[in-house]
């Protein structure tokens, strides 16, 4: 059943795909009921998949077929919370080498086109450090940064 408030994100045939990836690389993630289309419809044919509903994170989610007509862009964003950097490395490696692409300031793309932001903790908490010059110093680190390097984040606090 659709939770009362869902994210519903637009794809072009591949919503299955995208969920099912979503559900082997993130933890308390899943693939739910597949919807298939009743009938014709622009982006498709009668029994091709329409919906998938799933969890990305416990975050309920709808994949809609609609076709080629939408593009993801990063005005949306997974932002994902990391602990460390083994598991910082494992979901942008993840995202990136499964046809995605690399951006900056830890940002990626999926290869349905879906921006993720692959954040350690350490990185927040650095940037809201209360001495605004190591604050500072972070914050230009991650500037210069793809995927985010922990040490690399610790080194700038430390100045």
């Amino acid at each position: 059943m659709i939770s009362k408030n869902t994210i519903c994100l637009w794809y072009d045939g591949t919503a299955l795909d995208a969920a099912t990836f979503y559900a082997e690389t993130f933890p308390d993630s899943a693939v739910g009921a597949v919807l298939r289309a009743p009938g014709d419809y622009p982006a498709g044919k009668q029994g091709d998949v329409l919906t998938v509903e799933f969890t990305v994170m416990g975050i309920p989610c709808l994949g809609l077929n609609g076709g080629p007509g939408v593009k993801h862009n990063e005005a949306f964003s997974f932002q994902v919370a990391t602990d460390d950097q083994a598991e910082t490395d494992r979901l942008w490696n993840a995202i990136v080498g499964n046809g995605g692409q690399e951006n900056v300031c830890g940002w990626c793309q999926d290869k349905w086109g879906l921006s993720w932001q692959i954040t350690p903790r350490v990185l927040t908490a650095a940037i809201a450090n209360p001495d605004q010059a190591a604050a500072k110093r972070a914050f230009d680190a991650m500037m210069g940064m793809g995927k985010i390097d922990i040490a690399a984040i610790e080194a700038a606090l430390e100045g």
